[in-house]
C-alpha cells in the first residue's frame, strides 16, 4: 500500500470517527435540568419580596379620556407615503391606502362603540390576576356548564406574539360546551404571557420561553390543577413544549398549532428528507415542507422584524408605544403575511378574508391600552440569547408526554414528523390542513377545536 493510499485511509478513518462521535453526541438524550420554581422576576431585591398568593377578580375598564386621546391620535395622522406604482400591495410592507381605511374605520366605527360593545365583549369571560414569582399575571378562567356525567378536563391555552388572549375568544365556547360529540368538556385557563397585555413584564434579564413555562406551571397549581392539558401556538407552542418536557408528571398532553423542532438533528433529518421527500411524507403533503429553497426565501423576506426584536426590542418598542398608527401597521402586517404569503399581493392584505376587523382591532387595542409592545417583544431577545438557546439543549431532552401537531398549510414553520419524533417521543397525532395560517385558532376555531378534541379523546382512552 502506497504512502498516498495510507494517508487517504487515515484521513477517511479520522473523518468517519469524528462523524460518528458527533452523531453520538447529538443523539444522546440529556436529562431534564434542575428547575428553580421561585425565581424572582419582579422589581427590586428578591430578599424584600413578600409574595401574595391571592387571586383577584379583574375587569377591563378604561375611562373616556383614554379613548378620546386615541381618537385624537387617529385624527391627527402623519403624512403616509403613497404606495409605489406597480408594486404588490403589501410587498413593501403595510399598504398605506389600506392603512388609511383601517384608521378611518377604527376612529369612526370601532371606537364609538368601545364602551357599549367592544369593552363589554372583552369582559365577557371572567378575568383574574394573581402574583407569581414577583409578577402580576393576568388570566381568563372559564368553568364549563356541564352535566355531572361529563368529565371536566383542565386546559391551558397559550398565545404568542403579536397575539393575545383575544385569539381564543371564539374557541372558548366550543371547548366549554356540553356537546354530544364528546363525553368530556374543558375548564379553560387563558393567561396573558408575562409582558403581554395585562400581565406584568419582567424587571430582570432572562425571562424567556423556558422560564415562562415555570410561571405557567405555577399558575395552574395556584388555580388548583396539578394535572392538565396545554395548547399553544407561536411562543405558546415553545412554552407548551417546555412544560411537557420539564413537567411530564403534570402535563397530560400538549397540542400545538405550528409545532417545530429547531436543532442540529432535526435539521439533518430535514436535509436528508429533502432529497427523497416521498419516502418520509405523504405525496399530497410534500408542499408543506419542500422545496427548502422556497422556505429559506420566505425566511429572508419575512424575518426582519424577528432580527430587530431579538437584538433591539426596546428601540422598536419605543417607536411603537403610544403610536396607534404605527402599532396597527406593525401588528396587522403579521396577521396578513403570516396567514397566507399570497396576501402580500392583495390590495387589502387579505385581512378580512381570514378575520373580522373588529377582532383584529381588539388585539391591537390590548397592546395599545396596556403599553405592552416593548415588554412583549423582549421574549425574542431572551429566547435567542445563549442563556436560552443552549441552556439545556431542549431538542435533546426527550418530551415524553402525548403530543399532537396541527399543521396549517400557510403557517410560518413546518417540521416533518421524522424530525419531530427525535424530540417528541410520544407524537400520537399529526394532522395537515390545507387552509389556515399562523393564527389558526383565531382564523379557524372550529377546525382547531375538532383537532384538539380528537387528540384529548385519544389520550384519555389510553390513559
Amino acid at each position: 500500500m502506497g504512502l498516498g493510499t495510507q494517508f487517504l485511509c487515515l484521513f477517511v478513518g479520522c473523518i468517519s470517527l469524528t462523524g460518528y462521535q458527533y452523531y453520538r453526541e447529538i443523539t444522546t438524550p440529556l436529562p431534564v435540568p434542575t428547575v428553580k420554581f421561585d425565581e424572582y422576576w419582579g422589581p427590586g431585591d428578591a430578599a424584600f419580596y413578600q409574595g401574595n398568593t391571592s387571586i383577584r377578580p379583574f375587569k377591563i375598564s378604561y375611562n373616556t379620556s383614554v379613548i378620546q386621546k386615541l381618537i385624537r391620535q387617529l385624527t391627527d395622522v402623519p403624512h403616509l407615503a403613497a404606495p409605489l406604482e406597480g408594486a404588490g400591495a403589501f410587498e413593501y410592507g403595510f399598504n398605506s391606502d389600506r392603512l388609511q381605511e383601517i384608521i378611518h374605520y377604527w376612529r369612526e366605527q370601532y371606537l364609538p362603540k368601545w364602551s357599549t360593545e367592544r369593552e363589554p365583549y372583552l369582559n365577557r369571560y371572567p378575568h383574574f390576576k394573581t402574583q407569581i414569582q414577583g409578577l402580576d399575571i393576568h388570566y381568563i378562567h372559564i368553568r364549563p356548564n356541564a352535566d355531572q356525567q361529563k368529565t371536566v378536563i383542565p386546559l391551558l391555552l397559550l398565545h404568542g406574539w403579536p397575539g393575545s388572549v383575544r385569539e381564543f375568544y371564539d374557541i372558548i365556547p366550543l371547548l366549554t360546551s356540553s356537546s354530544h360529540e364528546k363525553d368530556f368538556t374543558f375548564e379553560v385557563i387563558v393567561p396573558s404571557l408575562p409582558g403581554f397585555g395585562w400581565s406584568q413584564g419582567s424587571a430582570k434579564v432572562g425571562l424567556g420561553g423556558q422560564k415562562m413555562a415555570i410561571i405557567m406551571k405555577n399558575l395552574m397549581e395556584r388555580i388548583g390543577h396539578k394535572r392538565f392539558f396545554v395548547h399553544g401556538g407561536d411562543w405558546g407552542a415553545l412554552i407548551t413544549d417546555v412544560m411537557g418536557t420539564y413537567f411530564s408528571k403534570n402535563v397530560l398532553g400538549i397540542h400545538q398549532s405550528g409545532c417545530g423542532v429547531i436543532g442540529t438533528l432535526a435539521t439533518l433529518k430535514t436535509m436528508i428528507a429533502s432529497f427523497f421527500p416521498w419516502v418520509f411524507i405523504e405525496e399530497r403533503h410534500i408542499g408543506y415542507y419542500f422545496p427548502l429553497q422556497s422556505y429559506f426565501k420566505e425566511i429572508l423576506l419575512e424575518s426582519g422584524y424577528m432580527h430587530i426584536q431579538a437584538t433591539k426590542p426596546d428601540t422598536i418598542g419605543t417607536v411603537l408605544v403610544g403610536n396607534p398608527v404605527g402599532l396597527a401597521a406593525y401588528i396587522l402586517e403579521k396577521f396578513s403575511t403570516q396567514t397566507n404569503r399570497a396576501f402580500r399581493m392583495l390590495p387589502d392584505g387579505g385581512l378580512e378574508r381570514a378575520f373580522n376587523l373588529d377582532a383584529l382591532l381588539d388585539n391591537v387595542m390590548i397592546y395599545y391600552l396596556t403599553d405592552s409592545i416593548t415588554t412583549s417583544q423582549r421574549i425574542y431577545m431572551e429566547a435567542f440569547s445563549k442563556r436560552e438557546l443552549f441552556a439545556g439543549e431542549l431538542e435533546r431532552i426527550p418530551n415524553m408526554v402525548p403530543t399532537a401537531c396541527a399543521k396549517f398549510k400557510h403557517d410560518v414553520l413546518h417540521t416533518i414528523d421524522w424530525a419531530l419524533r427525535g424530540h417528541y417521543t410520544n407524537l400520537v397525532q399529526s394532522n395537515h390542513f390545507d387552509e389556515g395560517g399562523h393564527f389558526s385558532v383565531m382564523q379557524l376555531p372550529e377546525v382547531v377545536y375538532r383537532d384538539l378534541v380528537q387528540f384529548v379523546g385519544k389520550v384519555l382512552k389510553t390513559s
